[in-house]
C-alpha cells in the first residue's frame, strides 16, 4: 500500500521514533481499508504541518461513498457494520493526536487526523 509506506518514510523523515511511525502507518491502513470496504474508491493526502512548533503529519482521507449514519457511535469502541471487531476509527483516534470525521449520508466521508512530534 502506498499511503502506508508514504507516511511511514515521512513519519521518520520528520523525526519520528520507529514504532511511532509504525502506529502512523497503521492508522492510515485502517482509513485506507474503510475506504475499499465501505466506499470501494477515494483518495488520501499526507502533509506535514506545525502545531506552534512541533512538526506533525495531517493525513486526510475522503470518499463519496455512502457516509457514516451515526458518527459519534462509529467513534466508540466496538461498533461495527461489516461485521469485524470495531476497533477501527475509534482505534485511529486513540493512537493519533486529533481526528476529525466529517460525513454526508448518500455524499461521502472525510477523516482528517494528526499526529505531532513531541
Amino acid at each position: 500500500m502506498v499511503a502506508r509506506q508514504q507516511g511511514r518514510e515521512l513519519a521518520r523523515q520528520l523525526g519520528f521514533s520507529s514504532s511511532e511511525a509504525t502506529l502512523i502507518a497503521t492508522a492510515i491502513s485502517e482509513l485506507a481499508r474503510n475506504i475499499v470496504l465501505y466506499a470501494k474508491c477515494g483518495r488520501m493526502s499526507i502533509e506535514t504541518s506545525l502545531d506552534g512548533h512541533r512538526p506533525g503529519l495531517v493525513i486526510t482521507a475522503r470518499d463519496e461513498g455512502p457516509g457514516i449514519r451515526d458518527v459519534q457511535r462509529a467513534l466508540m469502541g466496538g461498533y461495527t457494520t461489516s461485521g469485524g471487531m470495531g476497533l477501527g476509527l475509534s482505534g485511529v483516534r486513540r493512537i493519533m493526536d486529533g481526528m476529525d470525521v466529517e460525513s454526508h449520508l448518500g455524499k461521502g466521508t472525510t477523516v482528517t487526523i494528526r499526529k505531532w512530534l513531541d
